[in-house]
């Protein structure tokens, strides 16, 4: 199944909070679209894997992915190795995507970090014809390279490059972000409160996409930072 876009991200719930509104922007124009988490997130506070599994199939839901899986790298550890890579790339090569999203290349979280330039490597090396990757049957991949990659802005700020209008689903996107029960602010939780837990931490989802939105002259937007100069002719299309 060809992609129109595949969204990575380092745990459950990062693309949901920095990119849900753009996923359900371009789904609602008919794109295709498929999220790849690198880990179950088990190093998390709050929660377990498997409740973190049940959270993102419902978020998918919520969002209208037509995919979604773990490839269940290891939370905290996981590397930008040649193991790495080429499971990164067999995923790439079996959807071929046209654009891929993945975590901030900077952020206060070091997985995410990683995780930006893992996925920015791996789908350089994805256009590699004599790297050879093999599917679950054995048969042997074509090479793919993604036209574009973006990153979504997430805890730190950073100034993006374009923003989307996402004033129409926003309340979508908090929706889909707030499947993960585990993760965020639950009254009747006895877990452990963490940054995301806070009450606040939504009204803060809030105000960052005001932000963004008044950039472009919108209620709500959401932040991309390009991996490489953007080719466009289409002077006139710009609002």
């Amino acid at each position: 199944m060809k992609l129109d876009m595949l969204v990575f991200s380092a745990h459950p719930d990062d693309a949901e909070v920095a990119c849900g509104g753009a996923v359900l922007h371009y789904r609602a124009l008919g794109r295709k679209i498929g999220f790849v988490d690198l880990t179950c997130g088990e190093l998390g506070t709050r929660g377990t894997p498997e409740i973190r599994l049940r959270e993102a199939a419902e978020a998918a839901q919520l969002l209208g992915l037509s995919t979604r899986l773990n490839l269940h790298f290891a939370d905290g550890f996981f590397k930008n190795d040649e193991c790495h890579q080429r499971k990164v790339i067999q995923v790439i090569r079996q959807y071929q995507p046209d654009v891929v999203l993945v975590n901030a290349p900077s952020d206060r979280h070091p997985d995410h970090i990683r995780a930006a330039k893992l996925v920015v490597d791996a789908c350089y090396y994805a256009g590699f014809a004599r790297l050879e990757t093999y599917d679950e049957r054995q048969t042997r991949q074509q090479n793919w390279r993604p036209k574009a990659i973006y990153h979504y802005i997430q805890d730190w700020w950073l100034q993006p490059d374009f923003v989307v209008d996402v004033s129409g689903h926003f309340e979508q996107k908090l929706r889909a972000a707030k499947a993960y029960r585990s993760q965020f602010y639950d009254p009747e939780s006895i877990e452990p409160i963490t940054a995301i837990s806070d009450p606040s931490f939504f009204s803060r989802v809030e105000s960052r996409a005001v932000e963004f939105g008044r950039m472009i002259g919108t209620r709500y937007g959401e932040g991309f930072l390009k991996t490489s100069m953007i080719d466009t002719n289409a002077f006139f299309d710009f609002r």
